[in-house]
């Protein structure tokens, strides 16, 4: 089974997001239940994406389906910031979150 987790913040919580590629499923793990919410509804929702290509100036807006697949939930997460105010920690170790919950 393939797992790809990552972990996110949303005010002063730690937590993070377990996609399952086989499943086509992501489990978010947050205390702050508005923020796991946010993430849940965004992961779960189709979303058009200005994707680069070539250049700094050559973007195509493609759909993206969070769940389809790894890269496709790599890219969605790329706007949930912006979208829901939860903050994708990208560098910051889920062992570390699963140890630590909290700043």
């Amino acid at each position: 089974m393939e797992k790809y987790s990552v972990a996110i913040s949303y005010k002063d919580n730690l937590g993070y997001i377990e996609y399952n590629a086989q499943n086509k499923t992501a489990q978010v793990i947050l205390a702050e239940e508005e923020g796991k919410q946010k993430t849940e509804d965004f992961l779960n929702q189709i979303h058009e994406i200005e994707i680069p290509h070539e250049t700094l100036l050559d973007f195509t807006a493609e759909k993206i389906n969070p769940l389809a697949d790894v890269e496709s939930f790599q890219i969605a997460l790329t706007r949930l910031w912006e979208e829901t105010g939860v903050h994708v920690d990208w560098s910051r170790p889920v062992d570390y979150v699963k140890l630590n919950p909290h700043y």
